[in-house]
């Protein structure tokens, strides 16, 4: 039997490695999504040098004729998807008085028009094989909201609205749809900035230190597994305690 395959969009990044390298170790042919040619194949060499067989292929996620090209690059190359992570995501951070349409467009395309450019390309093989899994990363700023990040905290709330209305339309299907929501996460992002602004980050998370890549990478592996059927339209907090609801 061939391997599952797995499609992780923003791959290359944080979050995305450390959930690259767990689902491979669970067995599935990882295929690591990117925008950054060059440095997607630095990446993909450095995962070889440390043992890890992961694919690597394009997509501009907010173009949705860019996703179907990558569905069908993958699908040639490695058979269908049977788990999509949507990760990828960027920040354009401003307060609304200053925003510009332009920062509130490119972070509403990127991280949540995104979300059903691939989800609506990858689902048709998922219904058609009666099984997938759909995790999207989602923030614990979507939940509680982040002082300047309008365009960011209404992507990533809009991502689990997403999430509940689509589980319910593919439950039957042998389909689940669950969102991961991470808080501050000791990504290279999060340790570039500056040793007192972290402190007062870190001092406001109960458990009083960062998560590491590798927790989020944990709870993307439980959704994923065939075991966890039962769960869809749940929005998994990962976040030391900072928010709770």
């Amino acid at each position: 039997m061939s391997e599952p395959v797995a499609l992780v969009t923003g791959g290359t990044g944080g979050i995305g490695t450390a959930i690259c390298r767990r689902l491979a170790k669970d067995g599935f042919k990882v295929v690591a999504g990117y925008s950054n040619a060059e440095k997607a194949k630095r990446w993909k060499d450095e995962q070889h040098a440390a043992d890890y067989d992961i694919a690597i292929a394009y997509a501009n996620v907010a173009d949705f004729e860019s996703c179907r090209q990558c569905y069908q690059e993958i699908v040639a190359k490695y058979g269908p998807v049977s788990v999509l992570v949507n990760n990828a995501g960027i920040t354009r951070d401003a307060t609304l008085k200053r925003m510009s349409p332009e920062q509130w467009n490119e972070v509403i395309q990127t991280n949540l028009n995104s979300v059903f450019n691939l989800s609506r390309v990858f689902l048709e093989d998922m219904l058609q094989q009666q099984y997938g899994r759909i995790i999207n990363i989602s923030s614990i700023n979507g939940q509680k909201g982040q002082f300047g990040q309008t365009n960011y905290c209404a992507a990533k709330a809009g991502m689990h609205g997403f999430t509940k209305a689509l589980a319910l339309e593919v439950a039957s299907k042998g389909i689940t749809v669950n969102t991961i929501s991470p808080g501050y996460i000791a990504t290279d992002m999060i340790m570039a900035v500056a040793e007192e602004i972290r402190e007062q980050i870190r001092e406001q998370i109960p458990v009083k230190r960062f998560g590491k890549p590798e927790e989020i990478a944990r709870a993307v592996a439980f959704l994923a597994a065939e075991e966890a059927g039962f769960i869809t339209g749940s929005d998994l907090s990962v976040n030391g305690g900072q928010y709770m609801h």
